[in-house]
């Protein structure tokens, strides 16, 4: 099994961080591995990547997935670098982070994402269409926040790039995804004009790749979030409703259905 705390582990972890915390105040937890605090607390983050720290919690978030030092991670959607910044030196120069990100993003984070990868070796980046992606093999964890609902808008098959991450996976690699809740039923119905997808069409399409959930975190929930908003409305982003799934792949490599 990966690297992994209980879910009992993790409700003592996230339960140590109980008051809300401001953009300039991110209390992390202190069960937090070492590994992970040192990425968050990298010299080279930047103050609007640190200021976002409190409604992304990275911290719970990175010991949720069970990363540690000398992982292979795949992370979709890198560019930015948010948690690329904070992977990079939590894996240290005998792991890897593979960033993969689609073409349209070139014009905007192409170059910044390339000086990136020039100042952390054990780093790559990727364009690439993800309906021809090709995964590194023996990956221990792989990640995508907030960008599980864009792959149907960009006409990626999500079912067989669903089976493409499940067959990168070591037996026991997690895949993590975090994303805006809508309305509970509605598909996709809201993805284009809101942003957001159904958790639970989430769930159903991961577990048909072969997948276990391993764990269904409420840490980034808002319950004064009514899903009706459009995430990138003011007031709204950064404070969404969201969900965060831990998937694993079976120790046997076997795909159930």
């Amino acid at each position: 099994m990966k690297k992994q705390l209980s879910l009992l582990t993790l409700s003592a972890l996230f339960a140590l961080h109980i008051s809300a915390t401001s953009a300039q105040d991110y209390l992390i937890p202190e069960a937090t591995p070492a590994h992970i605090v040192s990425g968050i607390h990298a010299a080279d983050r930047t103050a609007e990547q640190v200021g976002r720290d409190p409604a992304r919690r990275p911290a719970e978030m990175l010991t949720l997935s069970g990363i540690a030092p000398g992982d292979v991670v795949v992370e979709f959607a890198g560019a930015g670098q948010y948690y690329t910044g904070i992977l990079s030196p939590a894996v240290g120069p005998n792991g890897a982070v593979h960033m993969f990100d689609l073409p349209y993003t070139e014009e905007r984070n192409g170059e910044a994402s390339r000086a990136f990868v020039a100042a952390h070796p054990n780093t790559t980046y990727t364009i690439v269409d993800y309906n021809d992606i090709v995964l590194p093999a023996n990956v221990d964890v792989v990640m995508n926040m907030l960008y599980y609902h864009d792959l149907s808008l960009n006409a990626i098959d999500v079912a067989v790039l669903n089976r493409k991450i499940f067959a990168a996976l070591k037996p026991g690699g997690v895949f993590i995804i975090e994303d805006h809740n809508a309305a509970p039923g509605s598909g996709r119905r809201d993805t284009m004009a809101l942003h957001r997808i159904d958790p639970e069409l989430i769930k159903q399409e991961v577990l048909a790749a072969g997948f276990v959930l391993t764990a269904e975190s409420k840490l980034l929930a808002n319950p004064d979030d009514d899903h009706t908003k459009m995430v990138f409305t003011p007031g709204t982003r950064g404070v969404t409703d969201r969900s965060v799934f831990v998937f694993e792949k079976p120790e046997s490599g076997v795909r159930t259905f």
